[in-house]
């Protein structure tokens, strides 16, 4: 107890030094925790985009080319599928539901999305929670459109707003559909997901506009579809789409639904398990977050290395202080170990404001993260490894307090009794 009071006296006498490396190691632990914290919350924000889909079916190409495109508005397609196909299987009995995409137009940016009703019943995000619409209703006819919350909010739409589509994922349109624009009638609920970075209409709605688009350019002028005239029409026929969602009847029929539509040989298309894609993407990116623990492991090791210097540099000024220490029967062991106690309540101390650092700014910033980036990232326990760092962090503070308490301990005790010149 007594060498633990001194200690904390001699800490509390630097308290500038002290004061600083506390914050030096505090930040390091911040940077550990915080950097497992966003690490752990991207994984979970990817998994929870969507959930209950059994499989993702798309044209053959890369597995994680689908997900990114698909699922989560990375990138672009590469081939669509013919409108009958996904009719096969949605009116097939091993399948429960499907929910079609249809990729290729965008708005400022935003891409635009064509699917049916199926997507505000059968779509789930973070553990089956359903797609609501906070304002209006579901786009039902051919020129409605519904605005994700990200959409409306940075865009400024409201409900009745007439927007034009562009051709292509550009954010500048040299190619718009301006003839045919849709109304905003609906706007969703805000789902922290790729979901709100999105414009939603329907599949007739898209097949609409690309009326005359047949060879891929626009059509001639005169020759422009107009649309009270594609409102006049009893159907609206649609040629292909993009993508679609499928939920089985029975998990048991999954891979068997796997099996056959990849192997379909009317048309080439592939099917993945959204969780095993998912896996797959996070196996080919494990190597930029491995590289980016190691960058903060050496921060956290600049840390401890910061107090070992601030301790042992302290030494030569706290020479007579030892000496006098030693006069009064403190032998050598109880000096190393009232430097070993020091170093180790220095890790301590940083380590317990690194942690409240990351959980202060979690709570701070959590809000305005989620509302710009859609990246959610969960207030909660320190998981096992986050616990496990900070302990490493602790044992290493206590361990590096040896280089100091070494010297200390060959240190004799004329040597701080004896004047310097």
């Amino acid at each position: 107890m007594l060498i633990f009071h001194l200690a904390r006296r001699s800490l509390a006498n630097r308290l500038l030094t002290t004061g600083l490396t506390v914050l030096s190691i505090g930040l390091s632990v911040a940077l550990l925790v915080g950097v497992e914290n966003v690490r752990t919350g991207m994984r979970d924000s990817f998994a929870n985009t969507v959930s209950g889909a059994d499989l993702l079916v798309g044209s053959k190409g890369g597995t994680i080319q689908l997900l990114l495109y698909a699922v989560f508005g990375m990138g672009s397609p590469t081939a669509n599928i013919s409108y009958e196909t996904w009719q096969e299987y949605e009116n097939h009995s091993a399948v429960a539901w499907t929910v079609p995409y249809s990729l290729g137009d965008s708005h400022r940016g935003y891409r635009v999305i064509g699917t049916n009703d199926a997507f505000y019943e059968h779509y789930k995000y973070r553990g089956g929670q359903s797609i609501e619409v906070a304002e209006g209703r579901q786009a039902a006819g051919v020129f409605d459109l519904v605005l994700g919350a990200d959409v409306a909010e940075r865009l400024g739409y409201g409900l009745g707003d007439r927007i034009p589509v562009t051709h292509g994922m550009s954010q500048v349109g040299l190619m718009n559909h301006d003839e045919l624009p849709f109304e905003v009638v609906g706007i969703l609920d805000r789902t922290f997901t790729p979901v709100d970075r999105a414009i939603y209409v329907t599949l007739e709605g898209i097949s609409a506009i690309h009326m005359g688009w047949e060879s891929g350019a626009p059509p001639m002028l005169g020759e422009e579809v107009a649309a009270d005239e594609v409102l006049a029409m009893d159907s609206i026929p649609i040629g292909q789409i993009t993508s679609f969602l499928l939920g089985a009847e029975s998990r048991a029929h999954t891979l068997l639904l796997q099996r056959e539509i990849s192997t379909n040989e009317d048309e080439p298309l592939m099917a993945v398990i959204p969780g095993v894609a998912l896996a797959e993407m996070w196996r080919g990116i494990g190597y930029a977050e491995d590289g980016l623990r190691i960058v903060t492991f050496f921060v956290v090791l600049v840390g401890i290395l910061g107090m070992v210097v601030s301790i042992y540099t302290s030494l030569d000024a706290r020479r007579r202080e030892m000496a006098i220490l030693r006069a009064v029967g403190a032998g050598p062991k109880r000096i190393v170990s009232l430097l070993l106690l020091e170093a180790g309540l220095l890790a301590i101390l940083g380590a317990v404001l690194g942690v409240a650092l990351v959980y202060g700014l979690l709570f701070v910033f959590q809000p305005l993260i989620e509302a710009r980036f859609g990246l959610y990232l969960p207030i909660r326990a320190m998981d096992d490894l986050q616990i496990l760092y900070v302990i490493g962090v602790v044992v290493v503070g206590f361990v590096a307090g040896l280089v100091p308490a070494i010297k200390a301990y060959r240190t004799a005790l004329h040597d701080g009794l004896s004047v310097r010149v």
